[in-house]
């Protein structure tokens, strides 16, 4: 199979799949799936591969494969930074591939995260193996450098070893004399470069353990390293899944049943084959495609067929979806998590109470689902943006009706996910396309398509209510939390065949994944926290920072309402409150301290939040007013950052700014209303997002930490919404409970 010139030097050439082991996972096989795994790196032209991670040239270059999906985050500078300093290689001589599908690539505390409720009873051991035998490569969850940093550090000491044994034969002298920077071996006045050594040194034998680096001289650990996508990027020569280009390639649209449809009922099928350049149309009984001889004709013809969809039940709206919540919580829930004496505490006592509630959120990438596919001679390959390969794999397989074995995935590069690109259904179309055209097909979600066939993050809703004594300290803390159990639906879409995670989804109806960051960072000596699953009739999935994005919301926003009630400044109530959590602490007061913090008294229109989340710890201090046309105007974030040791400060503050834009995005707008089954918003412009103009003044500062790296992609997402709704109330008095922000105020 040919491709033009650019693609043909992406991964394609560098992938090769094994088998994986989705959908074993019988306890009875247990001790007989394989624990020992082989590399399947493939080597160019005077290439030696050095395990699973490392490749080395004799032009001195060295490659890292990286099993994590490069989506803006920086994944693909940050691990190989590890490498090459443990390696002590040159930054200038350093390169990236995607790596191949491979257990040894698995990522299990991305699988223990996302698929809690589906893998969260078993052993924690037997977690790890369960993804691992099942090729979990996962990119989520904030989890690249907290999975792969050892594994890393590992390889790159290793080959370390290995070049400085080979020198150490050539000057006949003791390779622990040795040592390695800028690409080279040293020892004394000596140098060798690594590609003069690396055919020779592959064949050397590290020891076991591998002694990492020590001290803090010449580490590339720490140091703001220039991103190895950015050049791609800048100059126009990186290859998104919508630039692949084949040989006879066909180019396709699709249209969707909306949530609730079960069956295409009626299409106008000469209406398509009037437009100029359409090729067929594919139908299946949830959607139909136009397929043409480019992409404006295939989206005229799926538009001129109008396809109608038959729907049961009733209509999902945006007030069905409120009185879904609504009845949720006035229903029965399960206790999630608990501590102390809930109903002492709370027996013939003065109770505060709020509740609050957030909108569908969507995800909103500048690349919409794309992939594209080519069927030949009983072998499937795809090219698509994937946080999953190895389930997008599956889920091709089953849709073409082939072995996985005879598929291939192609990861590119995207533009963009959020969670997102988790999802593959746009693998599984493109797969059935490619197969009844038996044609390369590229398939492309227009944006309204994009929209409407989110995976959403969910509504929800939160009925607090706390006991505080007289002198201001919370006695007692409950939260009922509304919201669909969009962790069990997530494991189940994607799971799919998966025997172990479906016998845990069916052992019952709880999702601990729905109701994540709830339980407040605060010393409360009794407290509970409540998930009351509902069913609200849109498909949702993992958005940046999943529940955490909107417990946290609940939390910084009552615990603001209880310093009010008691009187106390938001800063000091929060702080009084914190009992032996020392790296929070620091947060809030250098994030005060930063941002001219004058105690969120009326009309200063500042506002303070935190949160604890995967191992790091945030303090956001807003700024913000609603200006004349009655638009909240958000004029400044600091934050104050705790997320361990750094491995490349610039990747992280790139982070937290996103972050802290993405969580206003969310906080004034990001939403959809629903009518009639259908999402209201059709383009980005519907969404109410932040423009450059709207952007406020931030700050960013990272916090010295000795502690093991905490996730920070999506660090920044949940303390933002609070902190704007707090500075809103200092700034007019009123108390915002909606998101977005203005929706409602009570």
């Amino acid at each position: 199979m040919a491709e033009n010139g650019h693609a043909n030097r992406g991964p394609s050439r560098r992938t090769l799949l094994i088998g994986g082991g989705a959908g074993i996972g019988l306890i009875v096989a247990w001790s007989l799936w394989p624990r020992t795994y082989m590399p399947n790196l493939t080597a160019e032209e005077g290439e030696s591969i050095f395990g699973a991670w490392i490749k080395i040239g004799t032009d001195g270059h060295v490659t890292v494969a990286v099993p994590q999906a490069e989506m803006g985050q920086g994944v693909f500078t940050a691990l190989p930074q590890i490498v090459a300093d443990e390696l002590g290689a040159d930054w200038n001589r350093v390169g990236v591939e995607a790596a191949p599908l491979n257990p040894l690539y698995a990522n299990p505390l991305a699988a223990s995260i996302l698929f809690e409720v589906a893998l969260g009873g078993l052993p924690e051991d037997w977690q790890r193996s369960h993804a691992t035998r099942s090729t979990l490569m996962l990119t989520g969850a904030s989890t690249s450098i907290r999975q792969f940093e050892e594994p890393l550090r590992i390889a790159g000491a290793s080959a370390r070893i290995m070049m400085c044994k080979a020198a150490a034969r050539r000057w006949n002298t003791d390779w622990q004399a040795c040592g390695t920077a800028d690409g080279k071996v040293i020892h004394g006045d000596a140098r060798i470069g690594f590609g003069e050594l690396a055919a020779e040194a592959v064949h050397e034998k590290p020891p076991s353990p591998v002694l990492l680096r020590g001290g803090e001289e010449n580490r590339l650990t720490g140091q703001a390293l220039p991103r190895l996508d950015v050049p791609a990027k800048v100059d126009g020569s990186l290859n998104y899944a919508g630039d692949i280009r084949l040989p006879d390639m066909v180019f396709a649209a699709v249209r969707q049943a909306p949530p609730g449809a079960t069956r295409l009922t009626k299409y106008d099928g000469q209406a398509a084959d009037r437009v100029r350049g359409i090729f067929t149309k594919v139908r299946t009984d949830t959607w139909i495609a136009a397929v043409a001889n480019n992409g404006w004709a295939a989206e005229r013809a799926v538009e001129a067929m109008n396809p109608q969809f038959a729907v049961e039940g009733e209509p999902v709206n945006s007030d069905s979806i409120e009185a879904a919540l609504t009845a949720a919580l006035d229903g029965g829930g399960t206790r999630v998590a608990s501590a102390g004496d809930l109903s002492a505490v709370f027996k013939d006592a003065r109770v505060v109470t709020g509740e609050y509630r957030v909108g569908l959120a969507v995800h909103a990438p500048l690349e919409p689902m794309t992939a594209t596919a080519y069927y030949d001679n009983g072998r499937l390959s795809l090219w698509l943006p994937t946080q999953a390969p190895a389930l997008a794999r599956a889920a091709a397989a089953r849709a073409a009706g082939v072995s996985e074995d005879r598929v291939v995935i192609h990861p590119m590069i995207g533009g963009g996910s959020f969670g997102a690109k988790l999802e593959h259904a746009v693998a599984e179309q493109a797969a059935v396309l490619a197969r009844q055209v038996e044609r390369p097909v590229q398939l492309t979600w227009s944006r309204s398509e994009d929209l409407a066939h989110d995976r959403f993050r969910p509504a929800a809703a939160a009925r607090m209510t706390a006991r505080i004594d007289d002198k201001g300290a919370i006695m007692g803390w409950l939260a009922k939390i509304a919201a669909p159990a969009s962790g069990r639906e997530l494991a189940s879409r994607l799971l799919g065949g998966d025997l172990v995670a479906s016998a845990s989804l069916a052992l019952g109806s709880s999702d601990p994944s729905a109701v994540a960051g709830a339980v407040p960072p605060y010393a409360i000596p009794s407290y509970a926290v409540d998930h009351h699953p509902a069913d609200i009739g849109v498909p949702t999935g993992y958005w940046r920072s999943g529940a955490h994005s909107y417990t946290a919301f609940f939390t910084e926003s009552f615990i603001d309402e209880l310093a009010h009630v008691a009187g106390i400044e938001a800063h000091s109530f929060r702080m009084a409150l914190l009992g032996d959590n020392v790296r929070l602490a620091r947060c809030l007061t250098t994030a005060a301290q930063l941002g001219g913090w004058q105690g969120g008294v009326p009309g200063s229109g500042q506002g303070i939040a935190c949160h604890a989340f995967r191992n790091s710890y945030i303090a956001v201090m807003a700024e913000a007013h609603i200006g004349s046309d009655k638009k909240v105007k958000v004029e400044r974030l600091v934050a104050a950052v705790d997320c361990g040791r750094v491995i490349n400060p610039d990747l992280v503050r790139q982070q937290i700014e996103g972050g802290l834009i993405f969580g206003m995005a969310a906080a004034l707008g990001g939403t959809t209303s629903f009518t009639e089954n259908m999402a209201d918003a059709q383009r980005l412009a519907d969404l109410g997002l932040p423009t450059l103009a709207d952007c406020p003044d931030i700050t960013v500062e990272l916090i010295r930490s000795g502690s093991d790296p905490g996730g920070v992609a999506e660090l920044a997402v949940p303390a933002v919404a609070p902190a704007i709704a707090n500075a809103l109330q200092a700034s007019t008095g009123v108390r915002f409970r909606r998101l977005p922000l203005l929706s409602d105020a009570s």
